[in-house]
C-alpha cells in the first residue's frame, strides 16, 4: 500500500511539474499529513461511538457496575487506545521504513500507550472504588478501600511514567528501575518536602478536601480566606485583609482546618445570634397587652391560637381566669419568642427549606440566652452581615413592646449613676 500511495503522489508531483529533487520530500510530508489526518478523524469517531452508542447501551442496562465505570470515564479512555492502535498499524503503508520518522512515531505511540495503559487502570480502578461504595455501603463505611486505590494509582503512574520515559529516550526500562532502586536513599533525603507534597497533594486531591477559590480557614497558619494557588508543596490563602498566607501541602493533611465550602454550595448561610433577657423581667401579660399584641400582624394567629387552647385547658380543670398559679397564662417571655419566629421566617432572605427558629439556651449570670438561629440565603459576607444586624436592631427595639429588657453587665455610667443617687440622698437626709 506504501508504493502505491508514493505513485501516486509522484505522478501528482510530475502533472504539477515538480522537479525530482524535491518530490521524494514532498512525498514524505504529504504522506504524514495524510497519516495524521486519518489518526485524527478516528479519534473523533471512536470518542463519538462511545458517548452515542456505549454509553447509550450502558444506560439501559439494568446492573449498575457500568454506569460507575462510566463515571469513572474508563471507556472514554479506553477510546482514546483505539488511535493508537490504528497509527501503528498503519505506520508502514505512510512512512517509509528506514527514514527514521516512523522509528520516531513508532516510539510515540508506544510510549503514548503506555501512559494512557496507567490512565485508563486507573479510571478503572476509580469504578472499582464506586462500585464498592454503592454496593456495600454499610461495609465501605466501616472498612473504606479508597487509600489502598490511590497507592495503587500512584504505583501505576510510576510505572508509566518511566515506561514512557524509557520508551523515548529508546533505553531498556530496567537499568532505570535498578539506578532508581540504588538510589532511593539518597532521593528521599533530597527530594523529603517535594515527596510528601506530592503524596499529600494526592490525598487532597483524590478526597476532594481543598479546591482553588474554596474559602478555608486554619489557626495554627493564621489562615482565614480564599485559596488562589495549589502547588505541589504549598497552598496559598488569600486573607480577609488580603494578606497571604503559605501553607505546607502536608499540613492540611496532618493538620485539622475547616473548608467552608459546602455552606458556599448549600441553600444558605447560617446566622447564629444571642439576646440576653434579663429575667426579672419576665412576667405574665395583662388583659390589655394581649388585646394590644393581638393587633400585630406577626402575631394575630399565634394569639387567636394560644389563647383558645389556654381558654379551653383552664375550663377543663375548673382554673379560675386570675389563678396564675395553677392555671395557663402568656407570657411575655413566649409571646416575644414567638413573635421572633414569626419575624424571622417572614425576612425575605431568608432560606425557606433549611433550619430557622428561636430558641433558649441555658440560663446562667449573664441572664436568659436566647438565641437566633436560622439561614441566610443571601451568603456573600457583606450582604450576610448587614442581613443579621437589621434582624438584631428590629429583636433589640422590640423588646420593651413586650415588657422585657436586655441583660447587661453594670458600666463605668451605670456606677456613676449610682454614685449620684446616693450622694443627693446622703444630701436630702441632712
Amino acid at each position: 500500500m506504501h508504493d502505491t500511495i508514493n505513485g501516486a503522489l509522484e505522478r501528482l508531483w510530475e502533472k504539477l511539474s515538480v522537479s525530482g529533487e524535491w518530490t521524494g520530500r514532498f512525498n514524505e510530508i504529504a504522506a504524514l499529513l495524510i497519516f495524521i489526518a486519518i489518526i485524527l478523524i478516528a479519534a473523533k469517531l471512536s470518542s463519538l461511538l462511545v458517548l452515542f452508542s456505549v454509553h447509550r447501551i450502558i444506560r439501559k442496562t439494568k446492573t449498575t457496575w457500568d454506569d460507575k465505570l462510566m463515571e469513572s470515564r474508563f471507556f472514554i479512555r479506553l477510546s482514546r487506545v483505539i488511535p493508537a492502535i490504528l497509527a501503528y498499524a498503519l505506520i508502514p503503508d505512510f512512512l517509509a521504513p528506514g527514514s527514521g520518522i516512523d522509528e520516531f512515531i513508532r516510539r510515540l505511540i508506544v510510549a503514548y500507550m503506555a501512559g494512557m495503559s496507567a490512565h485508563i487502570c486507573a479510571a478503572f480502578l476509580d469504578g472499582v472504588n464506586m462500585i464498592y461504595r454503592s454496593d456495600a455501603e454499610e461495609i465501605a463505611k466501616r472498612k473504606p478501600i479508597k487509600s489502598y486505590i490511590q497507592l495503587a494509582k500512584v504505583f501505576l503512574y510510576i510505572i508509566g511514567g518511566i515506561l514512557v520515559a524509557t520508551t523515548l529516550a529508546n533505553v531498556s526500562p530496567l537499568g532505570i528501575l535498578s539506578g532508581v532502586g540504588a538510589m532511593s536513599a539518597v532521593l528521599m533525603l533530597v527530594f523529603k518536602d517535594s515527596i510528601l507534597g506530592f503524596v499529600s497533594s494526592m490525598q487532597l486531591s483524590g478526597n476532594d478536601m481543598v479546591r482553588i477559590g474554596d474559602w478555608i480557614e486554619m489557626p495554627a497558619y493564621n489562615a482565614d480566606g480564599d485559596v488562589i494557588d495549589i502547588t505541589l508543596q504549598s497552598v496559598k490563602v488569600q486573607n480577609w485583609d488580603n494578606t497571604i498566607t503559605t501553607i505546607p501541602i502536608y499540613a492540611l493533611v496532618s493538620d485539622s482546618f475547616k473548608n467552608w465550602r459546602g455552606m458556599s454550595e448549600s441553600g444558605g448561610r447560617r446566622i447564629k445570634r444571642s439576646i440576653f433577657i434579663d429575667m426579672r423581667s419576665v412576667r405574665f401579660l395583662a388583659a390589655e397587652e394581649i388585646m394590644r399584641l393581638s393587633t400585630l400582624p406577626p402575631l394575630a394567629e399565634y394569639m387567636k391560637n394560644k389563647l383558645a387552647e389556654i381558654t379551653e385547658y383552664n375550663k377543663s380543670l375548673n382554673i379560675p381566669e386570675d389563678d396564675y398559679v395553677s392555671g395557663r397564662h402568656l407570657t411575655n417571655l413566649g409571646t416575644y419568642r414567638a413573635y421572633t419566629e414569626a419575624y424571622l421566617k417572614s425576612l425575605p432572605h431568608a432560606a425557606k427549606n433549611m433550619t430557622n427558629m428561636a430558641r433558649y439556651l441555658q440560663p446562667n449570670e449573664n441572664g436568659l440566652q436566647m438565641e437566633i438561629y436560622l439561614f441566610s440565603a443571601d451568603k456573600a459576607w457583606v450582604n450576610y452581615e448587614r442581613i443579621q444586624a437589621d434582624i438584631i436592631d428590629h429583636l433589640l427595639a422590640i423588646l420593651p413592646e413586650f415588657g422585657l429588657k436586655v441583660f447587661q453587665n453594670p458600666s463605668g455610667g451605670d456606677m456613676q449613676m449610682i454614685a449620684e443617687k446616693l450622694g443627693s440622698a446622703a444630701v436630702s437626709r441632712l
